[in-house]
């Protein structure tokens, strides 16, 4: 199930939302959500269930026992086999096949394995298992000795199968109590219908324009930079739009998640489009992996070791796939050369040309990202920049342009932070602003997800991108 299905906008949520509020006992309110939670994740393939429960469970008794032995070994062991334990999980489910078919090809022999289903939001919850583990071990956090809360933490649909990733310290006083204020509940109603609407809205229908130009017998030249902008808008506001849908249902629901992103396309350095962009695995990737490794406490060469390493990681974490590898390191790259080589020009340099500068790096980024092929993804780049000779533009591109430039161009705008705009611009801005989200605000809110209930009975096209993660 996907929250961008009419299943769960008219089913699903409001009878959650309606036996929650029902149930004044903080318990029952948990019974109701781990209960839906559980239904949600096994709406689809009830057998993965299993797997995120072997996760859960190992790392309850683990982290049970690193709070009750006193030995620095003996923790580290329950520690190692906690962590094991999920990443081995992890690394069967999702690499295992990868890594058996790289082996096969390098020594040049048929590999006749079959790769296991990805279980949906493996990558996610596993990584969530991970934060409550450590941080039990590191004594940041108490260990949870109640076994439901634990599984609802993990499970909890609004973040389960696509994050943010939620660390255990962020949420686990609201595991006992919340107190749900109209404003929240209202608020909450408000973020989820703006996610809901660039979800349907701008993501599907960018969406489609990547399928038809991709699916085109030749792409031109026009029509390969067509797709890299279309999937640019695609991946950022169906992956934003998720985060918005959760971050607002967490709220209805009296839980309080971390932003994910904030417009990371307006950036001026791709240090800053990394610190806008998927902001809950940056911040994991920075706390559990990077600051262990040194951080940049170190000497220049163990820096640029640690960079390349997390960002590698990065890349793996997304897929298993050599085109993800390359594209973590392209961004290790990059961010190397901006730390050490650019950031003192790109200083006295205009702020639009390195806005324009990084955005072209970020498209490139992307088209790496699109393809699994990577062969593929270096062919559409050749054609981006005249290497490989194409036509200027085809049939399939000018249809699909004027038929959905119209979203194209509502994904660039709303891709800027107006508010932000309207504060720098306004003599008055305190009142337009409180205008805007007083009144104008929720009207336009609601229409948008009328718009998009409609768009959504008449449309077959409703992936989810990030599922495969």
């Amino acid at each position: 199930m996907v929250f961008s299905s009419l299943t769960f906008v008219v089913l699903f949520l409001p009878l959650t939302i309606i036996l929650y509020f029902m149930s004044k006992n903080p318990k029952w309110r948990n019974a109701v959500l781990l209960l839906f939670s559980l239904l949600f994740y096994a709406w689809g393939e009830p057998i993965w269930i299993c797997a995120m429960l072997f996760t859960v469970t190992v790392n309850y008794i683990c982290a049970r026992q690193i709070d009750r032995v006193k030995e620095r070994g003996a923790r580290t062991l329950w520690l190692f086999l906690g962590v094991g334990a999920s990443l081995g999980f992890l690394f069967y489910f999702k690499y295992c096949g990868f890594v058996v078919d790289s082996v096969a090809v390098m020594f040049g022999v048929d590999s006749s394995f079959e790769a296991p289903v990805l279980p949906i939001g493996i990558s996610f919850y596993t990584f969530q298992v991970l934060t409550y583990i450590i941080d039990v071990y590191r004594e940041k956090v108490a260990v949870q000795k109640n076994y439901a809360k634990l599984l609802l933490y993990i499970s909890f649909f609004p973040q389960l199968i696509a994050g943010p990733i939620v660390n255990y310290a962020d949420i686990e006083e609201y595991l006992d109590e919340r107190q749900i204020e109209i404003k929240d509940f209202y608020e909450g109603f408000l973020r989820f219908f703006v996610g809901f609407a660039k979800k349907i809205l701008i993501a599907n229908t960018c969406g489609i324009v990547v399928e038809k130009i991709a699916g085109a017998s030749e792409m031109s030249l026009g029509g390969a930079w067509v797709l890299a902008i279309a999937y640019t808008i695609q991946i950022y506001f169906d992956f934003s739009g998720y985060s918005d849908m959760a971050i607002g249902m967490g709220r209805m629901f009296g839980f309080r998640f971390l932003e994910n992103f904030n417009y990371p396309y307006i950036s001026k350095s791709v240090t800053e489009f990394w610190r806008r962009w998927h902001i809950s695995l940056g911040a994991f990737f920075r706390e559990y992996v990077y600051i262990p490794m040194g951080g940049n406490r170190v000497s220049k060469a163990v820096l640029l070791r640690n960079l390349l390493v997390v960002w590698m990681l990065t890349g793996v974490w997304h897929g298993a796939s050599w085109n993800f590898i390359l594209w973590g390191l392209y961004y290790g790259v990059l961010l190397i050369i901006e730390k050490f080589f650019l950031l003192k020009v790109k200083e006295k340099l205009p702020g639009i040309f390195n806005h324009i500068f990084t955005l072209l790096l970020v498209v490139i980024g992307w088209v790496l990202f699109y393809h699994v092929d990577l062969s593929q993804g270096i062919c559409h780049l050749g054609i981006m920049f005249g290497v490989i000779e194409r036509p200027l533009t085809d049939a399939v591109t000018v249809y699909y342009v004027k038929h959905y430039l119209l979203f194209i161009v509502a994904g660039v705008l709303a891709s800027i932070p107006w508010k932000e705009v309207s504060v720098k611009v306004a003599e008055k801005p305190r009142k337009y602003i409180e205008w805007w989200t007083g009144i104008l605000q929720p009207i336009v809110a609601t229409l948008l997800f009328l718009a998009s209930v409609s768009m959504l009975i008449g449309q077959s096209y409703n992936p989810f991108l990030y599922f495969r993660f």
